[in-house]
């Protein structure tokens, strides 16, 4: 299976469990890699034979910033199932929702949670 990756996606939005996120917001970073048949495209060299990075990050904007979640694990899962609802194409995405600026007092680069999931 081949697939298309998008690598640290920056995005504005209001996650989190404490209520100066949900007022305040902050950025994420989403690493997303999904997983499709591309020979078609390969051959015809055709946009309408993929499923078009472009328009797969106009939904995981969509989705991402539209509700208000407590958990990014709730945020990750969201966006995937946006993308299956939408593109019938896909077959598999690997998701990981990264967390910078978590509310722990500690020294970290981010916080993240990363899921895999398949087309049911």
């Amino acid at each position: 299976m081949d697939k298309i990756t998008v690598k640290n996606l920056k995005l504005f939005a209001y996650h989190g469990v404490n209520p100066e996120e949900k007022e305040n917001g902050q950025t994420f970073f989403i690493d997303l890699d999904y997983y499709l048949d591309l020979s078609k495209a390969c051959e015809s060299d055709d946009l309408n034979d993929t499923v078009s990075y472009a328009k797969a990050v106009k939904v995981i904007r969509r989705v991402f910033t539209e509700e208000r979640y407590d958990l990014i694990e709730k945020a990750a899962q969201v966006i995937c199932d946006a993308l299956f609802e939408e593109f019938e194409e896909i077959r598999k995405i690997d998701i990981t929702l990264k967390k910078p600026e978590a509310p722990v007092n500690a020294d970290f680069d981010y916080m993240a949670v990363s899921l895999t999931r398949e087309r049911k």
